[in-house]
């Protein structure tokens, strides 16, 4: 086998074991689900080598999600950090076999405690599935390791079925992309998703015609204006817009001269528009969705700013 045929090998076995977990749930899921939407603590997730290191990821990825949640060494725990599990904590212990010796002593702790337990191994008559009070089956049915020894197909199960967790309690939570930028506020996905309209539109010096105004006035403002486009009044009431592709279409379909041009044989009517506390991110897909550059803000009926597609694109 070449070693392209290699890797497609391994993807097709760990797709396969992905594809089988949606067979392999039971009521515990839902019921681990339910629990963890009541609970009045954390959601704490235990596991050794290779599912510690995926049980660090499903942490963090319920942290991110609206679950309060982190992870805890097993073998630190029973040396002082047991200390940091509370009795209306939750406790998600992860060990394939179901019989990791670490795992298995944080058990007794946890029931003298009280603890909520959930347990994800490939065996349900495991010491641990035995001793919890729901059980996902992570199995599978071969490791994508040719040796079966390496963690393969059963970390990415594992990992898998965090995920669905995960997600499961956001659906749950009505969890919104406001929420998750609350627990992003850095970076570029944070901004993106905490920036409303009026962090970004432009408020000044905007450019305004009237609909009497001449060709040549509405090319000074539109030039003076730097945007792309003329804002037409009617006295006090906003009659429509002028872009560049307006103007464009007059001189093109148009015998007439330019200079014979008025403000409302021009403009576009009814322009698109949106609100300062609009999210930006969704006027920039209200923008591409009708494929224009620049949206009106409007707030009380009154223009108060423009703003422009490559605003929205915050970085």
């Amino acid at each position: 086998m070449d070693i392209l045929q290699r890797a497609k090998e391994v993807f097709r076995i760990e797709a396969f074991a992905i594809r089988q977990l949606e067979h392999q749930l039971t009521e515990d899921f839902a019921k681990s689900i339910e629990t963890i939407l009541s609970m009045k603590g954390k959601l704490i997730v235990s596991g050794m080598g290779k599912s510690g290191i995926i049980g660090k990821k499903i942490a963090a990825t319920l942290a991110s999600t609206g679950t309060p949640s982190f992870f805890l060494h097993p073998a630190e725990a029973y040396h002082g950090d047991l200390g940091m599990i509370e009795a209306h904590d939750v406790v998600l212990l992860v060990s394939y076999s179901g019989e990791t010796d670490e795992i298995l002593k944080l058990i007794p702790f946890l029931q003298n405690q009280g603890n909520s337990t959930i347990a994800m191994s490939a065996n349900k008559e495991s010491t641990l599935a035995r001793n919890t009070h729901y059980h996902l089956d992570i199995s599978v049915e071969k490791e994508a390791c040719p040796l079966q020894l390496a963690p393969t197909s059963s970390t990415t199960a594992t990992l898998v079925m965090g995920d669905a967790l995960a997600v499961t309690l956001m659906h749950q939570r009505d969890f919104k992309a406001n929420d998750f930028a609350t627990y992003h506020p850095g970076g570029s996905l944070g901004k993106k998703l905490l920036t409303k309209v009026k962090d970004i539109m432009r408020q000044k010096s905007l450019p305004l015609v009237q609909t009497s105004s001449s060709f040549a006035e509405v090319i000074t403002t539109m030039t003076q204006g730097k945007l792309g486009l003329c804002v037409v009044y009617d006295k006090e009431r906003i009659a429509g817009v002028i872009t560049d592709g307006d103007l464009r279409r007059a001189l093109l379909q148009s015998e007439k001269s330019r200079f014979d041009f008025t403000a409302q044989e021009i403009m576009t009517k009814n322009p698109k528009f949106t609100t300062p506390e609009e999210m930006a991110y969704k006027a920039e897909a209200y923008m591409v969705e009708h494929k224009i550059s620049e949206l009106l803000v409007i707030e009380s009926e009154k223009l108060v700013g423009i703003v422009q597609l490559f605003d929205t694109n915050i970085h």
